[in-house]
């Protein structure tokens, strides 16, 4: 279930509530009075929860879930095993995402809240500047600072001799010790989701988390977007250079470098010593290996295996890609072109 911490529990609803707001039919009508409390994904799903199944590589993942209820195609009832209740829809994962709307609503602060929260828990030598506000539930370590006009949202933790400079928002994340987050930074934000339905597209309600774990440094105005429903997660030594990306779901290793505009799509999982180069681009649901190794402006469409060099667009192993570049200065006829490709080849 999402934590409390960051999220409003507006449960229970019952099934014949749910089928009304989504449009979806009981395959059992006697299942309508069953309540469920929370959204789930399938692989965390139990008998209070409702989840849902659009794609057919989850079948297997369907036919043991402990759900309560799943919101399904009429080709997929069959899948769901008897203790799971079937909602027929066309749109599952548009529903789902209704179903969570009505479920769940996050933690915000309230207008009449006073600046600095009563119910915070704040510990000695904290120095906080001027504009700050801290939410309700947060907690803030001992020897940390937190600049001016910096927001930390309601049940934020922050661990001890953490550096938030100016301007920055946080919310819906756990922080380690030692962690550095300079200014213009936002930190848990909603990550890019949307489904359509019957009247357009609309929001997938982002129930995660961020993890920020000791010693990580994240530059100015960069993004790390909490987790669709797992958490995104950042290992221990990260350093993340400004004007960063990281999208929803993400789960990235211990000592992992990133220079400035690098882009990192949404369940990109990264392994411990990764170094990636300025404005890499890495597409969503990859996996780069441990220490491996990414120029400056790649295009990752594929998943980098551990210890490897690679660059270029689309990414390739970096003698191939050096390799390319030589041949096509060669064949364009650039007298410099060739004879830096050439070199490089070579080298």
């Amino acid at each position: 279930m999402p934590d409390p911490r960051f999220f409003e529990d507006l449960g229970p609803v019952t099934l014949s509530e749910l089928t009304a707001l989504t449009g979806a039919e009981l395959a059992d009508p006697t299942t309508g009075a069953r309540q469920v409390r929370a959204v789930s994904i399938l692989d965390g799903a139990g008998p209070e929860t409702i989840t849902f199944l659009s794609d057919r590589k989850r079948l297997d993942d369907a036919r043991v879930t402990a759900a309560g209820a799943c919101f399904v195609i009429p080709g997929h009832v069959a899948a769901l095993p008897a203790n799971c209740a079937a909602l027929v829809v066309a749109a599952p994962h548009f529903a789902y995402s209704t179903a969570a709307h009505r479920l769940h609503r996050p933690r915000v602060l309230g207008s009449g809240d006073k600046p600095i929260s009563p119910l915070a828990q704040i510990e000695p030598d904290v120095r906080l500047s001027p504009g700050v506000v801290v939410g309700a539930g947060a907690q803030i370590g001992r020897g940390s600072y937190i600049g001016p006009n910096s927001v930390i949202g309601p049940g934020v933790a922050i661990g001890r001799d953490c550096q938030i400079e100016a301007s920055v928002s946080i919310g819906f994340a756990l922080l380690g010790d030692r962690v550095q987050i300079l200014s213009g930074a936002r930190i848990g934000d909603a990550g890019f989701g949307a489904t359509p339905g019957p009247q357009g597209l609309i929001s997938v309600p982002q129930l995660g988390r961020v993890i920020l774990q000791d010693g990580v440094c994240v530059g100015a105005n960069s993004c790390i977007d909490r987790g669709a429903f797992d958490d995104t997660s950042i290992g221990e030594n990260t350093k993340i250079d400004n004007l960063v990306q990281i999208g929803h779901n993400c789960r990235i290793g211990r000592n992992c470098v990133m220079a400035a505009m690098t882009g990192i799509s949404g369940s990109v999982t990264i392994g411990d010593g990764a170094q990636l180069g300025g404005a890499v681009g890495i597409a969503d649901h990859l996996t780069i290996g441990a220490g491996a190794r990414i120029g400056a402006r790649g295009g990752v469409i594929s998943d980098i295996p551990a210890g490897e060099t690679w660059g270029g667009f689309p990414a390739r192993p970096i003698r191939q890609w050096l390799r390319r570049e030589a041949w096509v200065a060669r064949q364009s006829g650039d007298p410099r072109g060739a004879a830096s490709g050439g070199a490089k080849e070579e080298g």
